[in-house]
């Protein structure tokens, strides 16, 4: 029982890390019906953001997740929206794909070609120590990532559900035609969004890189999780997002322990194909009139 409870903690961990990218997922199809697929290079780029502050400028960790933090938002929240996804989005879903997915292999194979191609250890955030709970021997780690990932959501769920700012981007996520005629600026909103899913970016980075290292690879695996997290959730709710990446990780151990390591990739494909079959808006998803 102790050895099962100490997976649960550490599949709870790494899956609301999936569900922090998981929502970005969410928050950028709501507001402009976009499909980041190089949403798993967002999360590996900051690492190394953070990492050239530390090791080329000579900054402090807290001064280089600052800097790491201003370079995301202009990058991969500003710039994407601007650079990308405004000229694209009047031709519809696919000509946005086939764009992130090639600026996916842009970013993984700029930091491969131009900072490293190892792994680069990343600096610890919390303790390595762990505490006995109920037998169990649950890592400090482990704990503290997954109150900051949950305590983040209910932050963004406060935000969008109990200020100005927050109902404005959730009507406009509803019907931005209505929104607009009603006042709201809906080009900042849906601006607002992509900065939200740069932040939420950089903070998967900063709260996985320890555990994985910091490397040119890790989107590939990382992206491609949180998106059958979104969907096996329910790519249009936030919750969804959260409950996806949470079940994905805490199935993932737990097979990893119990049936065997080798099939443990193959899991979250299992569970989205029988998703799918079953229930095709995801768990807590909203059938909607289009398809993504």
């Amino acid at each position: 029982m102790a050895t099962f409870f100490q997976l649960l903690v550490s599949g709870l961990a790494t899956g609301s890390i999936y569900a922090l990218v998981a929502i970005g997922f969410t928050l950028l199809w709501q507001a402009s019906q976009t499909i980041n697929f190089a949403q798993g290079e967002f999360v590996m780029l900051p690492a190394f953001f953070v990492l050239a502050g530390t090791q080329i400028l000579g900054l402090s960790f807290p001064v280089a997740i600052l800097l790491a933090l201003v370079l995301t938002l202009l990058f991969l929240g500003y710039g994407f929206k601007r650079i990308i996804i405004d000229p694209l989005l009047p031709h519809g879903v696919l000509p946005i794909v086939i764009a992130t997915i090639a600026l996916g292999i842009l970013l993984k194979e700029g930091v491969k070609q131009f900072y490293t191609a190892e792994a680069m250890p990343f600096p610890a955030l919390f303790t390595d120590r762990t505490l006995n709970i109920f037998g169990a021997a649950i890592s400090v780690q482990d704990i503290a990532v997954l109150a900051i990932s949950l305590g983040t959501v209910a932050l963004l769920q406060f935000f969008l559900n109990g200020t100005k700012t927050g109902r404005c981007m959730q009507a406009t996520a509803q019907n931005p035609q209505v929104a607009e005629i009603l006042g709201v600026p809906v080009k900042r909103m849906i601006l607002y969004t992509f900065l939200i899913n740069g932040a939420l970016a950089l903070l998967a980075s900063i709260l996985i890189s320890p555990i994985y290292l910091a490397k040119f690879s890790n989107g590939e695996t990382l992206g491609l999780i949180a998106f059958i997290a979104a969907i096996v959730g329910g790519f249009n709710q936030i919750r969804g997002a959260l409950a996806g990446g949470l079940l994905i990780g805490v199935i993932d151990n737990l097979s990893a322990a119990y049936i065997s390591a080798s099939y443990r990739s193959a899991v979250p494909l299992i569970l989205l194909i029988v998703i799918i079959l079953v229930r095709p808006q995801g768990l807590f998803g909203k059938a909607e009139g289009r398809t993504i």
